[in-house]
């Protein structure tokens, strides 16, 4: 009797947790159907936790439901193996004709994987008349479920199965309900990639090429913007699937349609065109057509909208490397690049005074990336008086963007015929309001500092990069320790120790202040790796030393790891630096042992613990 009621407790605990009011529990209760399958083993999980489960999952609330369906997916080992997948589905199909989409997804998400796991067999008995059951349905949220189990079986199945499903996913992108043509226009990429992977070397049509094109014709005249605009995307899978075959007869009238899609009336629909245009004329892989849509580029330039032009602005750099690389086997570069002078820069100049902050932002983002491809002259003349007007832009993200490409001109031009503006641009983003902004200009300071020279660096960056020690934000004030850092490394240990050790040393007045003491500790900890034992020894111990006894214990704890710092790298630069160490060191971190505060003990024992073992491996 004992037994029997053991071997009914997993149920019955689901089952009285289930019957709680609060919504959590039963949620919680449900993220542990897998602890509760393996209790009952797989027999027992087919027999009675599924008949459970499928009771429930008619009444309960739609966070409940969405975690079986979410659990479900994993059930498969669970209940025995591939063989007894199918005993999930009904379940399943259950949930995916909610209405609340959350759920709805996740139950096709994990009907997908189940049917990863099942035999072609399963799949022809079992899945394929599931997809069509929803597909059929007069409920339009069974629709919507059934259009995301297409692309995990369409490949499987055999050539009459396959047209008989193209021609069923063909009925769901004619639907009268917006939301169910619009989820099959959204999974019609997948299915199409999933047919060109399998069926790209077949000689025979088993793509069905009439089928996906009529839907693709059908899509692009929807007249719901939400729908017309995923036709995009699958025209690219599209073209994809004709390079794979080699077939180009088909381009011309494909290029008309993306030639409607530009000129369309709606502006999301020229939205998603410019956001995928680079991908778009890449995959046509025809130089010619590359070429030709030139205008069409600029045009969107110039779009009303200013949407379209910042997508279009974030594609720059990409057409323009399409556009340069045709014809790369003769003199066409230089022809192109004439083209691209006289179509693309004029827009160019305009989006760099364009009204939208967020276009100019967006330009700013990509319009170095375009110095490459046009060269040294063309960039000079073409390139930077735009460069130079933008770092004056009053929107700081623009600013902060041109700054923050600045490499790729470097590398064509060199930095230096921007320098007269740089620094002032810098020093207005080192003073922003807005504490990211500051962030991003300081993590640009070692770029700059390369590329610029030391001269420079000193005469305009240093001493914003000693006032960003002061800032009141932590992350900034932590951001220009670790610059420090790679300056040193940059510019070397002699400038290190002249225009920032002795700078930090300098200002004692200031070490009244927490702030400052502990910033200016961390800065030397990052310092100490990077300088000289000379360094250490005489300019930057002596500043612990004086911390050692600090009424701060924060202070005093972080001395105990510099200390470690300092002794590992003493050591490491020179192992007989070991009689220093044990003269001073030691008893600094045996000292602060001692320690009234409990976490200063715990970090100076284990300091200490380290320096000994460091003594010990270099003397040994």
């Amino acid at each position: 009797m004992a037994e029997n009621n053991q071997d009914l407790y997993p149920i019955a605990l689901l089952m009285d947790e289930l019957r709680y009011d609060d919504v959590a529990s039963r949620v919680q209760a449900m993220k542990r159907l897998d602890t509760i399958a393996i209790a009952l083993g797989p027999e027992r999980t087919r027999s009675e936790l599924l008949q459970y489960l499928d009771e429930v999952v008619t009444d309960d609330e739609d966070e409940v439901i969405c975690i079986i369906a979410e659990e479900l997916g994993k059930f498969v080992p669970l209940i025995g193996g591939p063989q007894y997948a199918v005993l999930l589905l009904p379940i399943l199909e259950k949930i995916s004709s909610v209405e609340e989409p959350v759920v709805r997804d996740k139950a096709v998400e994990s009907l997908n994987l189940i049917g990863e796991t099942l035999s072609d067999a399963q799949i022809d008995s079992e899945f394929v008349p599931l997809v069509e059951k929803l597909a059929k349905d007069q409920w339009f949220s069974s629709c919507v479920a059934s259009t995301g189990l297409f692309k995990g079986i369409v490949a499987r199945v055999d050539s009459e199965k396959r047209k008989n499903l193209l021609n069923l996913y063909f009925s769901l992108i004619k639907h009268e309900i917006p939301l169910v043509r619009k989820s099959s226009a959204t999974h019609l990429p997948e299915i199409v990639d999933q047919l060109s992977d399998k069926f790209a070397n077949v000689d025979n049509d088993e793509f069905n090429w009439n089928i996906i094109y009529e839907m693709f014709q059908v899509l692009i005249v929807d007249h719901q913007d939400s729908v017309k605009f995923l036709s995009v995307e699958v025209l690219i899978c599209m073209l994809e699937f004709l390079h794979k075959i080699g077939n180009k007869t088909h381009h011309e009238a494909l290029l008309q349609n993306v030639l409607n899609l530009i000129n369309d009336p709606s502006w999301r629909v020229k939205y998603m065109i410019a956001n995928r245009f680079e991908k778009l004329v890449e995959a046509f892989h025809d130089d010619q057509i590359s070429l030709s849509l030139i205008g069409e580029f600029a045009g969107l330039m110039k779009d009303h909208e200013p949407e379209v032009r910042k997508a279009i602005s974030e594609q720059l750099p990409g057409y323009v490397r399409l556009v340069s690389e045709t014809g790369n086997h003769g003199s066409q570069p230089d022809a192109n690049k004439d083209i691209i002078i006289k179509e693309i820069i004029p827009c160019v100049n305009s989006l760099s005074e364009d009204e939208s902050e967020v276009v100019r932002a967006a330009l700013a983002s990509q319009i170095t990336g375009l110095a490459p491809y046009l060269g040294n002259e063309a960039t000079i003349e073409h390139l930077l008086p735009i460069f130079l007007h933008m770092l004056n832009d009053v929107f700081s993200e623009v600013r902060l963007n041109i700054i923050s490409n600045l490499q790729v001109v470097n590398e064509v031009i060199g930095i230096e015929r921007l320098s007269n503006s740089l620094l002032p641009a810098i020093t207005s983003l080192a003073q922003d309001k807005q504490w990211r902004v500051r962030l991003a200009i300081i993590e640009q300071i070692p770029l700059l500092a390369e590329q610029l020279g030391v001269s420079f660096f000193d005469e305009g960056l240093g001493q914003l990069c000693m006032g960003w020690l002061d800032d009141p934000v932590y992350s900034i004030r932590e951001a220009a320790v670790n610059n420090l850092q790679k300056l040193t490394q940059i510019f070397g240990e002699e400038w290190a120790r002249k225009d920032l050790i002795l700078r930090i040393l300098e200002r004692q007045d200031d070490l009244i202040n927490f702030i400052h003491r502990i910033t200016s500790l961390f800065a030397f900890m990052k310092l100490i790796p990077v300088v000289r034992n000379e360094i250490i020894k005489t300019d930057i111990y002596p500043f612990f030393e004086r911390l050692i006894k600090d009424e701060v214990p924060n202070i005093r704890f972080n001395v105990a790891k510099a200390y470690q710092v300092i002794g590992e790298t003493l050591l490491a630069n020179d192992p007989k630096e070991a009689p220093v160490i044990e003269s001073t060191i030691i008893p600094q971190l045996v000292q602060l042992t001692n320690d009234e505060d409990v976490d200063v003990r715990f970090f100076a024992t284990k300091s200490l613990e380290g320096v000994k073992k460091a003594l010990s491996n270099y003397v040994n």
